[in-house]
């Protein structure tokens, strides 16, 4: 952060006070963005445990990287050993994207990794020809909620005791006409919007081949 801090400020104000403030090199570390298989299931269990508690099993899993209508991505970068370092899951449900998880290891909360993990997600769907996106969230994860409105996500209603741990209510979260030619000027400005995020923490991210 202290790196960040004046990376910052010297970009912000090269002469303050009086003082000639020479812009600096910030290395900035890679992440990638990629599809999981079974060589990750047990990073994935270990994630989901860490974020969930546990929410769904070894089998679980499984069903979901075998299954043709599910797309599961991680994210990794090698400053961290290939750690996982987030992972998000959508179901392709007709014309739709219904978006399962998206968890980020505590560690790097706040450092932009679930917007471009989001992005990710919303990109490939409209790249599956889908049509919009949808996803439940607990009503009191307020951060979530911020971040899936920044996304575009409308409220579009509310599953009541829907947490079976405490019988929290879930809002439903909406976007829609991802298909359309326009959204591609939304991607763009988010694409934008997730590099800038990314970079406030050094961090870059990679082109998918």
């Amino acid at each position: 952060m202290y790196v960040e801090f004046w990376a910052t400020f010297i970009a912000r104000y090269p002469v303050y006070k009086g003082f000639v403030l020479y812009p600096i090199k910030v290395n900035l570390f890679e992440l990638k963005i990629q599809s999981l298989d079974r060589e990750h299931l047990s990073a994935m269990l270990e994630l989901d445990k860490a974020c969930f508690g546990g929410l769904w099993s070894k089998e679980g899993y499984q069903r979901e990287l075998d299954s043709p209508n599910s797309e599961i991505q991680g994210l990794f970068s090698q400053k961290t050993g290939e750690k996982l370092l987030g992972m998000g899951c959508f179901w392709s449900i007709l014309e739709e994207a219904h978006i399962t998880i998206l968890a980020i290891d505590s560690q790097y909360h706040r450092q932009g990794m679930g917007a471009a993990l989001l992005y990710s997600l919303i990109k490939t769907a409209r790249d599956r020809h889908l049509e919009r996106a949808t996803l439940e969230v607990r009503a009191s994860n307020l951060p979530a909620i911020a971040l899936y409105e920044k996304f575009d996500f409308k409220t579009a209603g509310r599953r009541r005791r829907y947490y079976k741990d405490n019988g929290e209510d879930a809002l439903i979260l909406w976007l829609g006409g991802i298909h359309k030619p326009e959204f591609s000027q939304t991607l763009a400005h988010w694409d934008k919007f997730v590099r800038e995020g990314l970079r406030k923490s050094c961090w870059k991210l990679a082109v998918r081949s």
